[in-house]
């Protein structure tokens, strides 16, 4: 069992610091994902205004709606088309899951070990927006396990009463449950409250050898998920998963679309932790990656990952004197593997 870390410290008074943090669990293991390689655009809908794009073959492109018809969604590892509807399917999803981004209220206590439940607003708001981000780089949606949700409450409160994280809680642990530590043992664990962990678990600071966090959310085997919180902790359950996935390779940001808050969803950006692209079946480890803008490179640092955090092998790409805006198109080549493959990522304002 491994585990992806981070504890951030900020200073908030004259002697005094206050801790956040998140800690992401890991058992090594991954499902095996088949296909590879580059495939061709779909064909162009037909059907006048209501034509949708055709598919593309993995790693292609889907075809152009006609007359603003949606464009065919790229299969697995590609893009969507470019039907007039595109940019508002993914702007509108962006715009809609984050309408509310309540936590909810926690009906327990720590005075009481008490693991009490968040209320269903808040629970649901977090489910939302692990699929919202599984949406947007085209993996199947998951939903949570109520004996999951039960346990992940559980570690939620260990953390509080606690006040500090851990994947390994010693029953001398204030509120001690057999429940709650088996949670923390396979959960991405956080202290701040379970929607705002999501948007943190996406950017993952602190974590440059993993970014196992977000790994895990995109990971083609995640679900069904458990999601506990208190007021301040919570625990996202996210090994152990049958999921549906099955993706060659999940990028992040992804290939089509791509809404600039997800840029800077918290308090960090993915220009300082990295993007990432994740694999089962297709080894990174001598990746190489060139990044381009309007035909002007974009340089990058690319690092090799831990392996079994979410996916069998990962890497990270830093952006090094540039910055993901709104309004671009980058082009990401990546070579020096057993099937090369490149893909674009539009930057898109969701007013």
């Amino acid at each position: 069992m491994r585990f992806s870390h981070v504890m951030l410290l900020l200073w908030v008074g004259a002697s005094h610091w206050a801790c956040t943090g998140i800690l992401g669990g890991d058992e090594g293991e991954t499902t095996s994902s088949s296909g590879s390689g580059v495939g061709g655009g779909g064909a162009t809908g037909t059907g006048g205004s209501s034509g949708d794009g055709g598919s593309g073959n993995i790693g292609g492109t889907g075809g152009t709606g006609a007359d603003g018809g949606a464009g065919g969604a790229g299969l697995v590892g590609g893009s969507g088309g470019t039907g007039g509807t595109i940019p508002q399917t993914v702007c509108g999803r962006w715009n809609g899951d984050r309408a509310s981004l309540s936590e909810g209220t926690w009906s327990g206590s720590v005075s009481g070990c008490n693991a009490g439940d968040i209320s269903a607003t808040g629970r649901a708001n977090a489910l939302k927006l692990v699929n919202l981000y599984r949406f947007i780089a085209d993996l199947p949606s998951v939903t949570t396990d109520g004996t999951r949700d039960q346990k992940a409450q559980a570690c939620a409160l260990m953390m509080d009463a606690n006040n500090q994280l851990s994947h390994s809680p010693p029953p001398s642990w204030t509120c001690y449950t057999s429940d709650g530590a088996e949670a923390a043992g396979k959960s991405n664990i956080a202290t701040t409250p379970g929607v705002a962990a999501v948007d943190l678990y996406m950017v993952d600071p602190g974590n440059p050898s993993t970014m196992g966090h977000r790994r895990w959310i995109l990971s083609n085997g995640l679900g069904p998920v458990g999601l506990g919180s208190t007021s301040s902790y919570s625990c996202m359950w996210v090994i152990g998963g049958s999921g549906g996935g099955s993706n060659p390779w999940t990028a992040w940001p992804p290939p089509g679309q791509f809404p600039v808050g997800a840029v800077s969803p918290s308090w960090s950006s993915i220009d300082d932790t990295g993007w990432t692209i994740q694999s089962d079946s297709l080894s990174l480890n001598n990746a190489q990656v060139t990044i381009t803008d309007g035909g002007n490179d974009r340089p990058v640092t690319v690092t090799n990952l831990a392996g079994g955090y979410g996916s069998s092998t990962a890497i990270s790409m830093i952006p090094q004197g540039w910055s993901t805006t709104v309004g671009h198109t980058y082009v990401v080549d990546v070579s020096g593997i057993s099937a090369p493959f490149s893909y674009q990522v539009e930057v898109v304002a969701c007013p």
